[in-house]
């Protein structure tokens, strides 16, 4: 197995070139390291589907980056080049199935909720990375890439009214500089540990939340000149 997950790493790190910081292949690396960590507290795990499964989630994240119809969805992308990877390096059949399935759920919009044991720890430990020091770190990544504002202080009703598709929570954004990583932090990032499957990644959300809320209103401070 060793020297399979060797293969796949070269060939993750290679179709991630260029990718944005937020989602590169160092991403992939803290999300295999976590899902290692968090499945250190389960049982029956199948840690050959768990790693291969993890190392492939995001392959096509660039394709989807780089494709300006919108039409793709790095998840399901994903689970098909993984498909072909696999088959090339002699796993088998029931076992590509497995992966797949882990690939196609990691991600909240896909529909496709975790079945699996493994497919749940890499959808925790894939959530886990937006969260904390790291997750401060790529929101602020993000924000620079796309000309968001580095802090926003407006109420989230009317944020959500006035910036979101629909009106709803989990509209897309219309207008990426009204947006701001306080303002995902409210909409997104303080909810996450409700939407996670094991104990431990709700303890590591939990606490990497804490971080983020005194972050944000330290920050607040220093942008009204009160610190």
């Amino acid at each position: 197995m060793k020297g399979k997950l060797q293969k796949i790493k070269e060939i993750v790190e290679k179709e991630m070139e260029g990718a944005e910081s937020a989602h590169d292949f160092l991403h992939v690396m803290r999300v295999y390291n976590l899902g290692l960590h968090l499945a250190k507290n389960e049982t029956n795990v199948d840690f050959e589907i768990l790693k291969t499964a993890i190392l492939l989630h995001d392959i096509a994240r660039v394709k989807e980056d780089e494709d300006t119809s919108g039409k793709i969805d790095h998840a399901i992308l994903g689970a098909k080049m993984a498909k072909k990877i696999l088959r090339n390096l002699n796993y088998k059949e029931e076992k590509i199935k497995q992966i797949k399935h882990c690939i196609i759920a990691h991600r909240f919009r896909s529909g496709n909720e975790p079945q699996t044991k493994e497919a749940k720890i890499l959808f925790d430990a894939d959530k886990l990375d937006v969260l904390g020091a790291i997750g401060v770190a790529r929101s602020l990544a993000i924000a620079g890439r796309y000309g968001e504002k580095i802090y926003l202080d407006i109420p989230i009703a009317k944020y959500i009214k006035e910036n979101l598709v629909g009106g709803k929570a989990n509209g897309r954004i219309k207008d990426t500089s009204k947006h701001a990583p306080n303002l995902e932090y409210e909409l997104k990032f303080k909810h996450i540990p409700n939407k996670l499957y094991t104990k431990k990644a709700k303890r590591i959300a939990k606490g990497r939340l804490r971080f983020m809320e005194q972050f944000f209103k330290r920050l607040k401070k220093e942008m009204d000149g009160e610190m």
